[in-house]
């Protein structure tokens, strides 16, 4: 009788989201990122289903750098092996970085401290041929100093309901954003935000509004309204597209 012995196993993966109705899983496409790992596995172990956990629901459209995901295997298959098999079968536009065994209580979403992402402004008349897949496109100038001084404001622990689009949710929109980084790259403006978590759509709802402050459209200062508790989700500024956004990293 073969003893059967469950592995964990932890993924680090990337893809360019351009082409994939987001992470989750669902019925009606098999065009997921979560959905196209778990087809693999399920091939590679002979079951029907395997299920794969990440980190968070990234939308369609945007990209990750270093999103995390894990998965519960019986396997004899070392884990370099099983990275080369999903690798193999994965799309050129997703792939499998690094694999580890972990504990078997490790899950991805529920074991993590905090998150990077990265949104990627293309703020020049000219077009953005090479990357425009990774960019939101805006010629318009952009104040980035008073673009700095509204992210001051959003740094630290607050609730952040008026910057999310998900309105039935009960679970808690109180959120810590430890550091906003406004950078000018050539002719990109990089907004980096790091944090504990991130609510649905926050992130592009967050620069939508700051780029409203760099569009002179509304004062760094009008911000800190956007934190009380009586704020709306109207009172905040647009959600950008996805394609600027990409996870950068999870950390544990």
């Amino acid at each position: 009788m073969n003893h059967i012995r469950i592995k964990n196993f932890k993924i680090l993966l990337q893809y360019e989201g351009t082409r994939y109705q987001g992470w989750q899983r669902q019925d009606t496409t098999g065009n997921t990122i979560q959905g196209k790992l778990e087809a693999i596995l399920a091939k590679m172990t002979g079951l029907d289903f395997v299920q794969v956990d990440g980190s968070g629901r990234t939308d369609a459209g945007v990209h990750a750098l270093g999103q995390v995901a894990n998965f519960k295997i019986d396997t004899e298959l070392t884990a370099a092996e099983i990275m080369d098999y999903i690798n193999q079968y994965l799309p050129e536009d997703i792939g499998v970085i690094g694999i580890q065994e972990m504990p078997e209580r490790f899950h991805s979403r529920l074991n993590a401290k905090g998150k990077t992402y990265q949104y990627r402004i293309w703020n020049e008349k000219l077009p953005c041929v090479f990357s425009r897949r990774y960019v939101y496109e805006l010629p318009d100038s952009l104040d980035l100093d008073a673009m700095r001084t509204a992210a001051s404001y959003l740094e630290g622990k607050h609730d952040f309901k008026a910057f999310t689009s998900n309105r039935k949710s009960k679970k808690s929109t109180i959120r810590t954003i430890h550091s906003i980084v406004i950078d000018r790259e050539g002719c990109e403006v990089v907004i980096t935000y790091s944090g504990d978590g991130f609510l649905y759509h926050m992130v592009r709802i967050l620069t939508g509004t700051l780029i409203e402050v760099g569009l002179r459209q509304r004062s760094s200062a009008s911000v800190q309204a956007l934190l009380e508790k009586d704020a709306a989700r109207e009172m905040a500024g647009a959600l950008v597209p996805a394609k600027g956004l990409c996870l950068v990293e999870v950390r544990y």
